[in-house]
Order: C-alpha cells, then structure tokens, then sequence
C-alpha cells in the first residue's frame, strides 16, 4: 500500500459491544493472527471487566469470555505476555491481576499489591520476565516473574512528582518509558543488582511537553517513540544515536526530532504506532488521525503530515487506539461510549 500517494479511507467493519461503561484500554494478543490462529483482542472498562474478543472464520469478533468478579473498581489498562499465555489487568482498586487462559476460560492466578491507590497501566518487557506498573501514587513498580506464576516486586520507582499515566517498555531491550501527569517523560534503566534508575526525563531543554503526557507509542524497530499530550500535540523522539552522546552505560539517549500540532482541538489520549509506519491518535475530539512520516526530510531534519482524519469516531472521546501487530491495516479502537470499533485502512484509488 502506497501511503503517500494512494486514496486511502479508515473504514469501520464492525462495531463490539457490551461493556456497560466507557472502555478505557485495548491489547492485542501478539501470538495470534498468523499461521492460521485468528485474531483475539482484549478491552478493558469502568464496569470492572475485561471482555476478550476472538475472530471467527468470518473475520468477525465475538465476546467469547469475561473476566470480572476480581477488581471491586474500574479496570484501566491491561496487557499479554509476549508469549500471549497470560494476561495483567491494572485496577483503581489498587491491584493488578494476573490471569492465565485454561482452556477457553481465563483465571486469575495472581495479585500484586503494593500501590497505594489507582493503578494506571501495566506492561510485560519483552522476555516476559518483568513486569512494569504505574499509578496515582506517583510511583513505577517493576515486579520479577518467579516459577509457579509467583511475582517479586525488586525495585520501586520515586522521580515523577505526579500521577504516572502510562509504562511502556521498549520492544526488544529492557528500557522502560513512563508518562506523567507532571508533563514528563522518564527514561529506566537497570545498572546492576535490580538498581533501576532514571537516566533520561525527555523536554527538559525545552522541547518537551507542556501539559500532562497521557501515552507513548515505539515504531517497529525501537528507534523512535511518539507521545501525546494533553497540550494537544504529537511529539517524535529519536534514538538513533550520535556516538558523542552515548553515556558510560551504552545508554543513546533520546532526540526530539518533531512535533506535530494544530491537528487536535481536544486532549490526546492515546497513540499507537504500526508496523508500516502509521501513527494513529485518539483524542477528546471523538476522531481518530492518522500520521506518516514525509518521504523527503527538510533541512532541520524528519517531518510528518496527517494522512487521514476520521470524523466521529465515536459518539464520544476515543480513550485507546491500538494497531494490529499483525496485520498493519486493521486498527481497534475504544472510547466513552462504551464501545470497541475495528477499522481497516484501504486503498480506494484503484
């Protein structure tokens, strides 16, 4: 798909429902949607559940399990493992659960408890041996998965002065991003004996964000990350590198190299960045963008335009956008109003 120069049209092919609250957060189960398995997805929502969506030989998605009776509050972001065999559910009521599917059904299997009030996102690194969580207590805890789906929290993160919205570990080393309420972005790193420590708080040169960061996105292969913001704004960061910067560590740290504005009228929530290249945006304003890089760099360095916006969306905010790992034209979205949309991106220039 050419997608600078084709006609392209996000076009919505199914409309899921069945949360009786707004769905806060979307995963996708990475081990499915190849070599015949078809796709599952997860939504998670204020009505304290998660719904796990599966394929059928139709292409469309059923509610095929619910996963309830263990948060006593809303359920805000959850993630698979990356051998898509377990799942994190991160809750308000100040836990996180682990559950693992048996058979068609899943069970929680574990809890870790430690934050002191709502916990806001969870991730797995990309081994699957760590898990990385955030909250309103203003700290990251990053738990170690031990034999018999045991977990050990080795280190607790304090450097972020407010509320941590999101953590997001970097597709292939043991990096961990968190976003905060106080407008920055924190870069994590282990220095030895589960030390882990901030080695990078992105902006504070000036380029950085100047309102609550809600998420962040990295590009297929981790030399980039996208975060929105509630200044209405997309920013690009780089890490391709300058040698001269490198830390003692082999730490290469991160470059502002773009930001995207003018675009959204209402707080960006979420971003999630495709295997093609397409960043995709959900906001406040119920629409959802779509973004690409420009093939031709300017003087000052790499740019990105809009390549399509999707009025309406949704009948309210979009809270999550998550592209397919998989298959790159097909996108899930979530929003208030309850409801989980799949999309697909076409060429409808031929």
């Amino acid at each position: 798909m050419d997608l600078m120069d084709g006609k392209l049209e996000l076009r919505e092919t199914q409309k899921l429902e069945g949360h009786s609250d707004r769905v806060w957060s979307l995963a996708w189960n990475p081990v499915t949607g190849t070599g015949g398995v078809l796709a599952m997805l997860a939504s998670c929502s204020g009505d304290k559940t998660v719904r796990i969506w599966q394929q059928g030989s139709s292409k469309s998605f059923d509610c095929t399990a619910v996963l309830e009776d263990t948060h006593t509050r809303t359920v805000r972001s959850w993630a698979w493992s990356p051998s898509g065999k377990l799942l994190a559910t991160a809750s308000f009521d100040a836990t996180t659960g682990i559950w693992q599917q048996i058979g068609s059904d899943f069970e929680c299997v574990a809890t870790l408890e430690g934050h002191e009030n709502e916990v806001k996102s969870v991730a797995w690194n990309a081994s699957g041996s760590l898990i990385a969580t955030c909250g309103r207590d203003k700290s990251v805890w990053i738990w170690e998965m031990q034999s018999g789906n045991e977990f050990e929290c080795i280190s607790v993160l304090q450097g972020h002065t407010q509320d941590v919205k999101m953590v997001l570990w970097h597709p292939f080393v043991d990096v961990l991003v968190s976003v905060s309420y106080d407008n920055s972005i924190k870069v994590w790193v282990e220095d030895g004996d589960d030390d882990w420590h901030c080695v990078q708080s992105l902006g504070e040169a000036g380029s950085g964000h100047t309102s609550t960061v809600w998420a962040s996105s990295f590009s297929e292969c981790g030399n980039r990350m996208v975060t929105c913001s509630d200044d209405l704004t997309l920013k690009i960061w780089d890490t391709s590198g300058n040698p001269s910067q490198t830390s003692g560590d082999g730490y290469v740290p991160w470059q502002h190299i773009c930001t995207l504005s003018g675009y959204h009228g209402r707080t960006i929530f979420s971003v999630s960045w495709s295997s093609e290249g397409v960043i995709a945006s959900g906001a406040g304003d119920d629409a959802l963008r779509l973004f690409v890089a420009n093939k031709d760099n300017l003087v000052d360095g790499p740019s990105y335009s809009m390549l399509l916006k999707k009025e309406k969306a949704h009948a309210m905010d979009v809270n999550s956008v998550q592209w397919n790992p998989k298959d790159p034209q097909v996108l899930a979205s979530a929003s208030d109003d309850g409801s989980v949309k799949i999309w697909e991106l076409v060429d409808v220039s031929q």
